[in-house]
């Protein structure tokens, strides 16, 4: 479980084909990984991904075919930059939302506008799941925590301060880029309490 609140901006030192997998190396730059063992959590670009290989400053991740398929962890190369977080302890203050690192789709930039301080991109989303986000409800992008400000047909945008423009990868986007989307868990859980009964 994560909150969205990014740790540090890492570097892929490798994305190698392994089968139908794919083992990915990052270097974690400002990460510590003094308390990182083999098997815990780490979220990169908000995938939730199991550490395999340990050794200072670099891990690695196996990443499986679903994984490949519904994010954009296959367009990596190395020296891409991305945005990592550790795993929640429980007992933990929580600044973002709750977040599991399942990424739902991939979505698209298609505006991006700098507002004084304030960058506000807006997103376009696969429509199954534009159903999930709501306005003033929160949202994951490459597992940035933030607030939903406007909805359309199949877009949505969202309001990046200063410091998260800063500490993640936000201020880097361009038209076009791929983000990997997470909707919040509450919604997909109510549509499944809420749904048809068989």
């Amino acid at each position: 479980m994560f909150a969205g609140i990014i740790e540090a901006v890492g570097k892929v030192a490798g994305l190698t084909p392994a089968g139908e997998n794919a083992r990915l190396a990052i270097e974690t730059g400002a990460l510590p990984l003094a308390d990182v063992k083999l098997g815990d959590s780490i979220a990169v670009n908000g995938v939730c991904l199991t550490v395999v290989e340990l050794e200072p400053g670099r891990f690695g991740a196996d990443v499986s075919p679903e994984t490949l398929h519904c994010t954009t962890l296959a367009s990596l190369s190395a020296g891409s930059r991305v945005n990592l977080e550790k795993a929640l302890a429980y007992g933990e203050r929580v600044s973002g939302h709750l977040a599991s690192g399942h990424v739902d789709g991939i979505g698209r930039v298609m505006a991006r506008e700098q507002e004084g301080e304030t960058l506000t991109l807006a997103i376009v989303a696969p429509q199954e799941l534009m159903r999930y986000i709501a306005r003033k409800g929160s949202v994951c992008i490459d597992g940035v925590s933030l607030t939903v400000n406007d909805i359309e047909q199949n877009a949505f945008s969202v309001q990046i301060i200063p410091h998260t423009r800063d500490t993640t990868l936000c201020g880097h986007y361009q038209l076009g880029d791929g983000v990997n989307i997470e909707v919040d868990l509450i919604a997909r859980y109510l549509e499944r309490l809420l749904g048809p009964r068989d």
